[in-house]
């Protein structure tokens, strides 16, 4: 019996001794394994200047009278945030007059280990800044579609919306270029018993600068090949790594929630505050 109890004593001893230093090698190794987080860099490091994202040609058409008007935002900031408004006023005597406004807004997001991609936050914005152009207070007849050949992603809206200087026409482009969202908004109204415009063709000019100015981005950043977009990518993750290695946050992109365009003073200016 004594012999027994020793040998039992002795393997027990021994699996404990064994399973000890097993759990111990897992806890070290499941350590090892643990690192930090990291996520792809954005494709984009930089923005154009706003006022200088449409060519002198598209801002005659869009904004005849305006075209050298080009008003910075004040909330821009460099590489990050911008905004450009541009007003129009066409005088046509006892007829009335003509008035536009366009205003185009960039917003750049970088990515950040602890709230995802660059593309992914901006197509979450994209998102949201379509879904405010839906929703505008007074809106009538509110249409929307999608706009091809106009980065990754692009929607086109547009409504009637009734304002005691007339009956304004507005059209809002919001598009997604990998980590960059452009907004481009655009009105018109007949003044003074003037005729009111035709929304379609002020639509037409809207989605034709807004694919301007999201070719404007991929120019600014030295790839003249990314302003037509892959027309895949919705956020998944498969820009193109930035030169840059860093993946460290802009201190403004985490303004996420915030529009980068200032509401302009014109008779129009209600219809652009979306956000």
């Amino acid at each position: 019996m004594l012999i027994v109890a020793g040998c039992s004593s002795d393997s027990g001893s021994g699996d404990s001794g064994s399973k000890g230093s097993e759990s111990g090698g897992q806890t070290s190794s499941s350590t090892g394994a643990s690192a930090s987080p990291t996520v792809q860099a954005a494709a984009y490091r930089t923005i154009p200047d706003s006022c200088g994202t449409l060519s002198k040609k598209t801002l005659t058409s869009l904004v005849p009278k305006g075209a050298k008007s080009g008003k910075k935002g004040t909330s821009d900031e460099a590489g990050t945030r911008a905004s450009c408004s541009w007003s129009s006023l066409a005088n046509n005597g006892v007829k009335g007059s003509q008035f536009r406004w366009l205003n185009v807004s960039l917003l750049r997001f970088d990515s950040d280990a602890a709230r995802g991609e660059g593309n992914q936050l901006a197509h979450v914005y994209y998102e949201k800044q379509v879904k405010d152009a839906q929703s505008v207070a007074g809106a009538k007849n509110v249409k929307s579609q999608a706009v091809a050949g106009t980065g990754d992603e692009a929607t086109a809206v547009r409504y009637d919306l009734k304002k005691k200087e007339g009956a304004f026409k507005q059209q809002t482009v919001v598009a997604r270029v990998e980590n960059v969202v452009v907004t481009l908004d655009y009105n018109g109204a007949g003044l003074a018993g003037d005729k009111t415009p035709n929304a379609d063709d002020l639509s037409k000019l809207a989605q034709q600068a807004a694919k301007e100015a999201v070719a404007s981005v991929a120019a600014a950043n030295g790839d003249g090949g990314q302003g037509g977009g892959s027309g895949g990518d919705s956020g998944s993750g498969t820009a193109k790594p930035s030169p840059s290695k860093s993946a460290a946050p802009s201190a403004s992109a985490s303004k996420a929630g915030k529009s980068s365009a200032s509401p302009s003073s014109s008779p129009s200016s209600s219809a652009s505050k979306k956000s």
